[in-house]
């Protein structure tokens, strides 16, 4: 055993995992539940959430062109507000990426299931995990290797889905004639906002959660060639990423089909979009589009938990088994206690889905949020100890510091409370459970800060400068 990750991604890889992570399978199977909410207006949801995600992105760039590690923005937490808050943040983030695992391998089961019935459900859930931790285990250039492809599928898919729609909806598409489609569906039936304008924060709460991802890439710049180069390059491109994969092919979908239509609920918005057009087996080529993300969602749900993990052990704020690599470069205890934790979640699903499956993933709903706000903060403070201590490293600088800091930061607090009055949408439930959560591991923290088990977060060089720095 070694200690240390190796630059094993190539840009290629970078380049496609920036890409991908943004196109999560929550775009292809809870965008039908949203546009029913919101109607055409759903645009502006995802614009609104499209907007934060960019700005925070920028900020979570910022420090990680600065500083590239396996740990992102846990390990700035760490260094701006204390060990605490990366103790916290980071085993949150783990908590729901391996919740993730087991919601994405029943996901993955169902289809495969559907295909070839002879294998029992839970029979494609394990064979997917094994397949996917044994990548994961290899080495990190194999994970590289898949998501490369993963993602590869799901941006051309998607690209060939908002130029066939367009021809479409303009009436220039070559043997299709679609009665239904056209921009006017964006006012016809009931208007922008059927259900008024209260409706685009309802579906802010629904489309919120599909954009997780989009930090990816700066976890998986710390084993790249050139760490800077990547998360600039991942940070700088995220605006266009947003606006075609999730705006384009949303618009698409309401152009096409009236949002009021019954086949959108019943088939799901990209089924329902191509079935309009005549597309013969659209519904079994959107099952291996869904397929094909909900893999690469496992994919790089194991990478992100282990490296976290990893990156928690390195910090003493856990196991220092987690931190151990082979001889490649691979975390495997880290990656390792993901899956078994993931295989075990799997398990809930199949015996309790209605009770500790459920509580599972409310609890770890609020977790994106959690993050979006750490981020907020510790960019914050990291701003100044940068300029302090090495400004030439700022080769990513969030616009309008601090201002469009403060106000991302009062965007996801507002958010939150706007959950807490939704008792339609789980909103109110997934808030609580995911806060006890995270009181729990919190109080975790601070015990361990308390009996000396871990850093604290009042010593050391870090802490030194913190002493120095004022907030904001």
């Amino acid at each position: 055993m070694t200690s240390g990750l190796q630059a094993g991604l190539k840009n290629r890889h970078l380049s496609m995992i920036a890409i991908g992570g943004v196109i999560g399978a929550g775009l292809f199977v809870g965008s039908s539940s949203a546009i029913a909410t919101a109607g055409p207006g759903i645009l502006l949801s995802y614009a609104l959430v499209g907007t934060l995600v960019v700005l925070v992105m920028r900020m979570l760039g910022e420090m990680s062109a600065a500083n590239p590690t396996s740990g992102s923005f846990s390990a700035h937490a760490d260094r701006a507000l204390g060990s605490w808050a990366g103790f916290s943040i980071g085993w949150l983030y783990w908590f729901f990426w391996v919740v993730v695992l087991a919601v994405e391998a029943t996901a993955g089961a169902k289809i495969l299931s559907g295909w070839v019935p002879a294998v029992p459900q839970w029979g494609w859930a394990l064979i997917v995990m094994v397949v996917l931790t044994a990548t994961n285990l290899v080495s990190v250039g194999s994970y590289g290797e898949f998501e490369f492809w993963f993602a590869g599928i799901k941006v051309v898919a998607i690209g060939a889905f908002i130029v066939v729609g367009a021809l479409a909806i303009f009436g220039v598409l070559p043997g299709v004639h679609s009665d239904k489609a056209g921009l006017s569906n964006l006012t016809a039936h009931g208007g922008f906002l059927p259900h008024g304008p209260g409706a685009i924060l309802t579906g802010v709460l629904l489309v919120v959660f599909s954009f997780m991802g989009s930090e990816i890439a700066t976890l998986a710049a710390g084993e790249s060639e050139d760490p800077q180069r990547a998360v600039t390059k991942s940070t700088n491109s995220i605006i266009w990423r947003i606006g075609v994969f999730y705006l384009g092919s949303v618009l698409v979908v309401v152009a096409l089909l009236p949002w009021n239509d019954k086949s959108i609920a019943e088939k799901g918005s990209y089924v329902a979009a191509l079935d309009s057009l005549g597309i013969a087996h659209a519904g079994q080529i959107m099952n291996f589009i869904v397929l094909t993300s909900v893999l690469s969602c496992l994919n790089s749900g194991l990478y992100t938990a282990s490296r976290m993990a990893f990156s928690l052990g390195e910090r003493g704020d856990a196991p220092k088994a987690f931190a151990r690599t082979t001889r490649r470069g691979v975390p495997m205890a880290a990656i390792v206690s993901s899956v078994v934790f993931g295989f075990v979640a799997v398990f809930f699903n199949y015996r309790f889905p209605d009770s500790v499956f459920l509580f599972l993933v409310n609890s770890s709903g609020a977790v994106a949020l959690f993050v979006w706000l750490v981020i907020c903060f510790s960019q914050l403070r990291m701003r100044k100890i940068i300029q302090r201590e090495a400004p030439e490293k700022l080769v990513v600088k969030m616009w309008l510091y601090p201002y469009l800091t403060w106000a991302a930061a009062a965007l996801i607090v507002f958010i939150f409370v706007y959950m807490l009055t939704d008792t339609e949408h789980d909103g109110r439930e997934t808030v609580l459970l995911s806060l006890l959560v995270a009181a729990i591991v919190l109080a975790i923290s601070l015990v361990r800060h308390k009996l000396g088990r871990g850093r604290t977060a009042d010593t050391g060089p870090a802490a030194e400068e913190m002493d120095k720095v004022p907030v904001g």
